[in-house]
């Protein structure tokens, strides 16, 4: 078991309750997308059974404002409908379904409908920031959700525009020299890795022919008081190898698979 995690009895040093947790996190991966939907109160629902309470969701807006969970910028490969999520009022939205279900989600209901579940959301657009922040202000779920965004410029929005409370992930480009950083002792002071409200480093296993997480990368994280969280891991032999180099949480489309992992290691529920 690696030593890199910087822990005060199980926990990292963080200020965030939404990273109050007794280990690992398992994350339900758009409430887990194997089971063949996604981003639905069903799914979510199913994730919430099995036992997971942390699940991880997309979020757009709808022409008029109003904050819903949909991963994709259009309903095509869901559907075949080529519109986009934004181009379409809540009206419109809410009357679209799959298979008989309601596809798309407001984040206000399913916030309202879990109340103890923890939400991890990455915003999808720029024009989603506004309404997203404003409903989890006005729902109070600040302390039960983390905000991210794989673009720089939309975090530092999200940032600026939101308590000090809120819980944020990292940027492209905040990840890059928090990984170079952990190469590259010498300028680990200039490159550093620390971010202004970033509670966790969310990464891949790999990008394209580079290891992003390895015991280096933890450890440095860990030294930032970053936790570390991978995305999207579906392989239990994976799993397991990222649980020995002490990562602090694992994305899966494969619910049933990550808590019988997590199970077998005495974490579950997680």
């Amino acid at each position: 078991m690696s030593s890199a995690r910087n822990l005060v009895g199980n926990r990292l040093r963080s200020p965030y309750r939404y990273l109050d947790a007794d280990g690992p996190i398992g994350f339900a991966h758009r409430g887990g997308a194997a089971d063949g939907d996604e981003n639905t109160t069903t799914a979510f629902q199913r994730a919430v059974d099995a036992g997971f309470r942390y699940l991880e969701t997309d979020v757009h807006a709808s022409s008029d404002g109003v904050a819903v969970l949909f991963h994709d910028e259009t309903l095509e490969r869901i559907t075949g409908d080529p519109r986009r999520i934004e181009s379409l009022a809540w009206h419109d939205l809410q009357s679209i379904r799959h298979h008989g279900e309601p596809l798309v989600p407001r984040l206000d209901d399913v916030l309202a409908a879990w109340p103890d579940i923890r939400f991890n959301i990455d915003t999808k657009t720029d024009h989603a920031v506004d309404p997203a922040l404003a409903v989890i202000a006005a729902t109070g779920a600040v302390d039960r959700v983390l905000v991210s965004s794989f673009d720089d410029a939309r975090l530092a929005r999200v940032r600026r525009s939101s308590s000090p409370r809120l819980a944020t992930g990292m940027g492209r480009r905040e990840i890059t020299r928090l990984w170079l950083a952990s190469r590259l002792n010498h300028l680990a002071p200039r490159l550093g890795g620390y971010v202004h409200r970033a509670a966790a480093a969310q990464v891949p296993v790999t990008r394209g022919r580079v290891r992003v997480v390895d015991e280096r990368f933890i450890r440095h994280a860990h030294g930032m008081n970053l936790a570390v969280h991978v995305w999207t891991v579906d392989e239990p032999g994976m799993m397991a190898t990222l649980l020995d180099l002490g990562v602090d949480g694992i994305m899966t489309d494969r619910i049933d698979i990550l808590a019988d992992v997590y199970r077998s290691r005495g974490l579950w529920p997680a």
